[in-house]
């Protein structure tokens, strides 16, 4: 039982409520959020995770902070989503929804988001922006529609 739970406590992923991602982004003051949906599964989400890492890793100094949130299941974070993680040796924030309705936060997240993956939700609420894609990105496009937030 002890070696179980000194695994749980090295996971890199934790659970985010939906409610605790509102108020993240409430107290944001003058940060833009990029927020990535993706799940381990789909390859247009893999393949653009490092243009992710990189917008983080460029952008360190500047109010601009990347979360992924992965769509995977939360009963997978200790056999999928947390390995997943330390193989592509992530460094952005990395959750999975505490909600196991995908409807719901799907719904929170935008009205019109059919649900489909990846998924990209860029916000800066002092500046009262907020775009949401439902699309793959490209490392230049996606710079530049934070550039655009900002």
């Amino acid at each position: 039982m002890l070696c179980i739970l000194s695994f749980l406590t090295q996971a890199q992923v934790k659970l985010l409520s939906l409610n605790d991602l509102d108020t993240r982004l409430a107290q944001g003051k003058d940060t833009t959020y990029v927020i990535n949906f993706w799940a381990t599964w789909c390859a247009p989400c893999v393949a653009e995770l490092p243009h992710f890492e990189k917008l983080q890793q460029e952008n360190k100094t500047s109010p601009l902070k990347v979360i992924l949130i992965s769509v995977d299941s939360k009963s997978k974070i200790l056999t999928l989503v947390d390995p997943f993680i330390k193989k592509q040796q992530l460094k952005s924030e990395v959750y999975v929804f505490e909600e196991p309705d995908q409807q719901v936060y799907i719904d929170h997240i935008n009205k019109n988001w059919t649900g489909s993956i990846p998924a990209t939700l860029v916000v800066n609420t002092a500046r009262a922006t907020c775009h949401f894609y439902e699309k793959e990105f490209e490392y230049e496009e996606l710079r530049k529609i934070t550039i655009k937030t900002n």
